[in-house]
């Protein structure tokens, strides 16, 4: 492949971030394998539109640790994670976390790339100490204007639409802290993904709100 082919495809940025903290051990097992589903969607992706570049970030978070298991990895550099690398415990520094990893995928990525946010957390924020909702909210309403997308996923006992709204995302889905709950929100997520990318080897604009409508 020569650099022009290179150059002129189009680059997608996967950045999955991921609540590691102790309340999440509830659903690990399908945290765990969604997740790894998710990298597996990202390469089925990469395969299916070759003229796509598909790059992933993942991060996993909680008080006592951030981790970065990937740093905007190409695809098929990726491999499913080992049981070992999700241990929920500890609080939820969800701002410090969004705001960590967006700004850094951000110093990273240029103009007219496209950019997939997706964060799934089962609880609000506790514990921050660098990042507040203002500095984020502000973040991502410059993004957005930038070929970002945003989705927020939440458990059923949040308030997920007014955290969305707090955060300036649109891209919201609630799903139950269960087993098949867990389940059935990775598969969609992994749908609504794969349509996104169906949409951008068209050349199409999905309409602000609809990420996660099936019937959209």
């Amino acid at each position: 492949m020569t650099t022009q082919e290179t150059n002129s495809k189009k680059k997608v940025y996967n950045l999955i971030i991921v609540d590691e903290s102790g309340s999440m051990s509830i659903i690990r097992d399908q945290a765990f394998a969604g997740m790894n589903e998710t990298l597996q969607t990202v390469r089925q992706m990469q395969r299916k539109f070759p003229e796509q570049e598909q790059f992933v970030t993942l991060v996993t978070f909680e008080t006592g640790h951030t981790t970065c298991h990937y740093n905007n990895v190409p695809a098929f550099q990726t491999k499913d994670l080992d049981w070992k690398a999700y241990v929920p415990s500890g609080g939820t520094p969800l701002y410090d976390a969004m705001g960590t990893a967006i700004s850094k995928l951000n110093a990273q990525v240029a103009e007219g790339d496209n950019v997939l946010v997706t964060v799934i957390t089962d609880g609000e924020e506790n514990s921050s100490r660098e990042w507040t909702l203002k500095m984020i909210r502000t973040m991502i309403e410059k993004l957005k204007q930038q070929n970002w997308t945003f989705t927020l996923i939440g458990t059923d006992n949040l308030d997920v639409e007014t955290m969305a709204r707090n955060f300036a995302i649109d891209e919201k889905m609630q799903f139950q802290q269960s087993a098949e709950g867990t389940a059935a929100m990775f598969a969609r997520d992994r749908r609504s993904r794969e349509r996104f990318n169906c949409f951008l080897a068209e050349g199409k604009e999905m309409e602000r709100g609809s990420f996660f409508d099936e019937e959209a």
